[in-house]
């Protein structure tokens, strides 16, 4: 039988594989994996510190490489897991690209736009995912903690 919080679990892990990424490269560690039939599709992890550019989100990447895999951008039989709750650029991206379902690990509440600054979904755009918070939740929000908590130690 399926079990879909293992399902869940399994794939904010890989998520959270992503954030770690990102962490050892002295980025602030965020990672995404998109799901299509019970198969990552795409990964992504912030990378805006080597890239130089504020787009170089963990989410965008994802969404990039999946548009890229499908060839094209309706991503609307595809999940999102991500380990930290999408900023405004990111939501406006997922639902752009019709992201059927968004798993979110950790809230950020200094500028997560899925509820805890503002939730954009409550807006009247053409498309809605649904969402799910907590996924993980201790393990995101810990690699986050972990990762700022060192950086204040370095100065």
């Amino acid at each position: 039988m399926f079990d879909m919080k293992k399902a869940n679990e399994y794939f904010m892990k890989k998520a959270l594989l992503q954030a770690t990424k990102s962490a050892s490269e002295g980025e602030v560690p965020v990672g995404a994996v998109i799901v299509l039939d019970g198969k990552i599709i795409a990964r992504g992890r912030n990378k805006r510190e080597k890239t130089k550019n504020a787009l170089s989100h963990a989410e965008i990447e994802a969404i990039d490489k999946a548009c890229k895999k499908l060839k094209g951008w309706r991503l609307f039989e595809c999940d999102m897991y991500v380990t930290l709750e999408p900023c405004p650029m990111c939501v406006g991206a997922i639902i752009n690209s019709r992201i059927k379902n968004l798993y979110i690990g950790a809230m950020d509440k200094k500028s997560g736009a899925v509820g805890s600054v503002i939730n954009l979904f409550e807006y009247p755009f053409n498309h809605k995912p649904k969402v799910e918070f907590g996924i993980l939740e201790q393990q995101c929000s810990n690699i986050l903690s972990d990762f700022f908590k060192e950086l204040r130690n370095k100065f």
